[in-house]
């Protein structure tokens, strides 16, 4: 308790200096809460809520590039829609946005130059954000942008930056442009730019918090966050959706949907039969969610299809046939099952503690004897 007291204490000094989000409309005490949410996601103390708020102050608003290529733009909806004002308006209060073909005013010869222009003010200190897979096929032809192939403007682009953060699977992994049998040759960032700082926020689409707690950890701390094997975030993706899925309980029961529409679906129960494949995906869906964190495809009743495993289209698929039987309690059998093996090992152990008591109490009755 002493050390949340510290951590309000700073954050109560630091929020007394506070005055430029409030001259945007936006309170101290939304910022307070969005800059303790962002600890929250990157699973860092509150003391670091003043660092973090403090970082978001600087006037220096780094510069995004932000690329889009063989994807859906399901990504950019994503960020566009994100509901909560204190996530959208700060991330473009607090970035300089300089380059985004969705979202930017300028077009064709316009848009190039301003790319061009941040590249050569910011080199080495903008943050390049890449949508969608690179196609590598044909030289590159799949994809072309003022004449020149999204291969060699990621190479440009990424190479220069201080950082790269791809967002969705497409951009992490090639998605689903790179399932077999990839006629484009599309690839993920980190592979077609392998000298490059990339992390990759893979999902179908990416997590707005996922993006703006990774850009507040560059701001905050000036370093990218640690990743696992494949370049994710630790605070996103070290845990698998099955270890916080709220129908756990229900996987360690027995207790599955069987059929969809069934009373077992209705009530809630595992997926796992009927193709989810949260068993071996990791991301953090089930804590953070979407839709303003109020739904996730499980919690509506759609088991998960594992989008942010590279290749999943090819791994993960049929959607809906169920995983080879995987270790953990619960999988392919019942809780009566699971009551009678836990009954037999339980017999089990007291039959064993009897022949031990029985042998010794034999071994005592001969001492006495002896004695």
């Amino acid at each position: 308790m002493a050390g949340n007291d510290d951590g309000n204490d700073l954050v109560k000094q630091h929020c007394k200096s506070l005055g430029t989000w409030e001259e945007q409309g936006i309170s101290r005490r939304d910022f307070l809460k969005f800059c303790t949410a962002m600890s929250a996601v990157l699973a860092l103390p509150v003391t670091l809520v003043p660092r973090i708020a403090e970082a978001l102050e600087d006037d220096k608003r780094p510069s995004v590039i932000w690329l889009e290529f063989q994807s859906c733009t399901g990504d950019t909806e994503a960020l566009l829609r994100a509901a909560n004002p204190t996530v959208a308006d700060i991330v473009l209060d607090v970035l300089s946005v300089d380059y985004a073909e969705t979202i930017m005013a300028a077009a064709g010869f316009q848009a190039e130059a301003a790319r061009h222009a941040t590249m050569k003010a910011r080199s080495g200190k903008y943050i390049a954000v890449v949508e969608g897979s690179i196609p590598t096929g044909a030289n590159g032809a799949y994809c072309c942008i003022g004449g020149r192939s999204a291969l060699d403007i990621t190479r440009e682009v990424c190479g220069g930056a201080m950082a790269t953060i791809t967002v969705g699977t497409c951009a992490s992994y090639g998605g689903i442009p790179a399932a077999a049998p990839n006629p484009t040759g599309a690839v993920g960032v980190k592979d077609a730019v392998p000298g490059a700082t990339v992390i990759n926020l893979p999902g179908c689409p990416v997590n707005t918090d996922n993006l703006v707690a990774t850009v507040v950890h560059l701001l905050t701390f000036g370093s990218p966050p640690a990743t696992d094997g494949k370049g994710r975030p630790l605070f996103a993706y070290g845990k698998r959706i099955h270890d916080n899925c709220e129908r756990r309980p229900h996987f360690d029961a027995g207790q599955y949907v069987e059929q969809w529409g069934d009373q077992a679906h209705r009530a809630g129960h595992c997926l796992y039969k009927m193709g989810c494949k949260g068993p071996e995906t990791f991301h953090n869906c089930p804590s953070q969610r979407y839709n303003e964190k109020t739904a996730w495809p499980v919690s509506a009743g759609h088991g998960c299809a594992g989008c942010s495993e590279p290749h999943f289209w090819d791994s993960m698929t049929p959607l809906y046939k169920r995983l080879p039987n995987v270790p953990g309690f619960g999988i392919e059998t019942t809780a009566d099952h699971i009551g009678l093996g836990i009954a037999a090992a339980t017999a089990a152990a007291f039959g064993i503690h009897g022949v031990v008591s029985t042998l010794r109490k034999g071994n005592d009755s001969d001492d006495e004897k002896e004695g």
